[in-house]
């Protein structure tokens, strides 16, 4: 059953609609959780902390995709909104080709920069050969990480979101078994990883590009266009606020890892590496949710359809209470389950990883509330109110609470940061909410 961007959506029919995207996105996380797994298990917990350590640095240049395609799938599901189908394929295309250029450049200047990188972000001895190879790798396929991330959701504006999820799923298993191949039979390390990481990156990238560069059945299709300035920087303006949520998100990693190596040294950095792989998957829930949603707010703005607004909106606030809920009881009994499958082997690591999931895991309560604000004002193009509620949550919010807390209440105080944060961007979250409400009638 093919859902348009015009209909009315039913709890069902809304649900139907965002779950392809919701799996694209944890079957991207996949990624990341996957390398960690195999590098923990087979090859040592200084690899493991080495790959945490410079991971953070490679999603900030992947966000740029992200910022581009929920950038500019706001601006293409409006254009169609508005019925010109021409010019929003034009607009397609050339976000495309930008995107592209902008991996290639960020790829050739980080292979130069990398092991002053490393160094910077507090690797030492072995670590820094381990975070220099892994990561010059993956800059090797940045360009394709970056439409990967591009076409997630453009693939939802094009009405084609099941084959963006089937997409995903292919490059997400070609990982894990180049995986198991490269780490488990031929023993490269993580290199192996960081290789079969690189292929699949590859592969969900330049497959995309292939389907759109021909007759479709989708919105959208690559073809001729020409550089419309004013739209890559409404673009980067409108979806700044998940770069900088991505960035943040990476920094305030940063100093996770920082705070944690001064408490607790390597085992530190390797609990929070776990945990922060739980997080990520549950955290693409709600982002996942956002990237689906996104263009049918964005369709029905474009279209003067306030009723279809508020209509979406009401059914996505019940749906973040639920699922914030259910990921936070399921969080907290699985956690020995969910921990075992990384750092079975070393209990101290263990016990220490999973006293710091119970903590953590509390923040999902709320956060998918906040980054459904940031990306509904982003489908809005209200650049300024989503990039705010993204700044102060992740790099003001987050980043105070994770210098502040540990000096209140020792390692505890790393655990609960995230939580701390959250709250207080619920906050600016419900300001924005309240304040815009007349203007786009969603309330």
């Amino acid at each position: 059953m093919r859902i348009q961007l015009s209909e009315h959506f039913t709890y069902r029919k809304l649900l139907h609609f965002v779950f392809p995207a919701i799996v694209t996105m944890i079957f991207t996380s996949v990624y990341s959780i996957v390398d960690g797994l195999f590098v923990s298990n087979f090859v040592g917990k200084t690899s493991f902390a080495a790959l945490n350590l410079i991971f953070p640095l490679l999603m900030i240049l992947g966000a740029l995709g992200f910022m581009i395609g929920s950038g500019g799938s706001a601006i293409i599901g409006k254009t169609l909104g508005e019925k010109k189908h021409d010019l929003a394929n034009q607009y397609f295309s050339m976000l495309v080709i930008a995107t592209f250029l902008c991996g290639f450049i960020f790829s050739v200047i980080g292979q130069f920069f990398i092991r002053q990188i490393a160094v910077i972000l507090g690797a030492k001895g072995a670590m820094i050969e381990e975070c220099v190879v892994y990561g010059r790798i993956l800059l090797g396929s940045l360009p394709f990480f970056m439409l990967q991330y591009v076409f997630q959701l453009f693939f939802v504006v094009a009405e084609k979101s099941k084959l963006g999820l089937g997409i995903t799923v292919f490059s997400g298993i070609a990982n894990i078994i180049f995986d198991a191949l490269f780490v488990i039979v031929f023993r490269w390390g993580l290199a192996g990883a960081a290789i079969a990481t690189a292929i699949g990156q590859v592969i969900g990238g330049a497959w995309p590009v292939l389907y759109f560069a021909k007759e479709n059945d989708s919105l959208l299709r690559l073809s001729k266009t020409a550089f419309y300035g004013r739209v890559l920087l409404k673009t980067c303006t409108n979806g700044s606020s998940e770069l900088l949520s991505n960035i943040a998100a990476s920094v305030v990693t940063m100093l996770y890892n920082y705070q944690l190596m001064r408490l607790a040294g390597e085992d530190g950095v390797a609990a929070y590496g776990v945990i922060a792989y739980i997080a990520f998957i549950f955290a693409a829930v709600f982002l996942g949710y956002a990237s689906g949603s996104a263009p049918i707010i964005s369709y029905n703005y474009g279209a003067g359809n306030g009723m279809e607004l508020k209509n979406v909106f009401r059914k996505s606030m019940v749906f973040h209470f639920i699922t914030g809920v259910v990921m936070t009881i399921f969080a907290i009994v699985a956690s020995s389950s969910l921990i075992r499958l990384f750092v079975g082997y070393d209990m101290q690591l263990f016990e220490l990883t999973r006293h710091g999931l119970k903590l953590y895991s509390i923040s999902f309560l709320i956060c998918g509330f906040n980054i459904f604000a940031s990306a509904f004002f982003t489908a809005l193009s209200n650049g300024f109110a989503s990039a705010t509620i993204s700044f102060l949550r992740t790099l003001v919010f987050g980043s105070g609470s994770i210098i502040i807390l540990p000096q209140i209440w020792g390692i505890d105080g790393i655990w609960l940061a995230i939580t701390v944060a959250e709250i207080l961007s619920v906050f600016i979250s419900a300001i924005f909410m309240t304040h815009n409400r007349k203007k786009y009638q969603y309330v």
